[in-house]
């Protein structure tokens, strides 16, 4: 049996799960790989019990897209991925956001207040979103990790454990509004992001 190009691109994908408490996932230096990483990072709270819509998950997803967007802009090295990884404490009411690239050299700039300034106002936001937030050498390989922590609220439930819900409750991770392009092109959601299905008990796979 034969496997095309786009089922091995799908087959490469992390799955979000709830049972997971460390979510990692490298992605291309590119926009549409930020994209991904923001699409990703969105199942993986919802997965884990921050609901889409919650302060607790927008705050994450909206971290992660600064993050991993400046990566793909400031961070880029020719050939070289970024990475993405989340690590849950439920416990603690934690979640850690880390970003990392290959350009250890450039640093990241928080801008100030001036509307006319370039660059550096994304950082200001995940600033007023996380609890605290840094930027470190890269653990492994070269390069800089940026990171955040956001609080979040404690004793979630996870999406494998809820009730069924009825047939049209979707909780959507698709990218058709971050790329409308995408059906031209014919990317499947796996490419762009992840879509959950209705939701039950068996309802923790990205699929198309």
């Amino acid at each position: 049996m034969t496997t095309s190009p786009r089922q091995e691109r799908r087959s490469t994908l992390p799955l979000p799960l709830a049972d997971q408490t460390v979510f990692s996932f490298r992605f291309t230096a590119s926009p549409r790989g930020a994209r991904l990483a923001r699409r990703l990072a969105s199942c993986q709270m919802d997965a884990w019990g921050w609901r889409y819509g919650t302060p607790a998950h927008d705050s994450v997803e909206l971290i992660v897209a600064e993050l991993a967007n400046n990566a793909v802009t400031h961070g880029r090295v020719p050939g070289r991925d970024a990475e993405l990884l989340l690590t849950a404490d439920r416990d603690d009411g934690l979640v850690r956001v880390e970003v990392s690239d290959t350009r250890g050299e450039r640093g990241p700039r928080v801008g100030g207040g001036d509307p006319g300034a370039e660059g550096g106002r994304g950082l200001l936001l995940v600033a007023a979103l996380a609890d605290i937030w840094g930027v470190g050498g890269r653990t492994g390989g070269p390069g800089k990790t940026v990171w955040a922590v956001v609080g979040v609220p404690k004793g979630t439930t996870p999406l494998d454990v809820l009730p069924a819900a009825p047939a049209d409750s979707y909780g959507t991770c698709a990218a058709d509004d971050a790329d409308p392009a995408g059906a031209e092109t014919g990317r499947t959601a796996w490419e762009d992001g992840c879509s959950h299905g209705p939701r039950s008990t068996d309802s923790r796979t990205c699929r198309d």
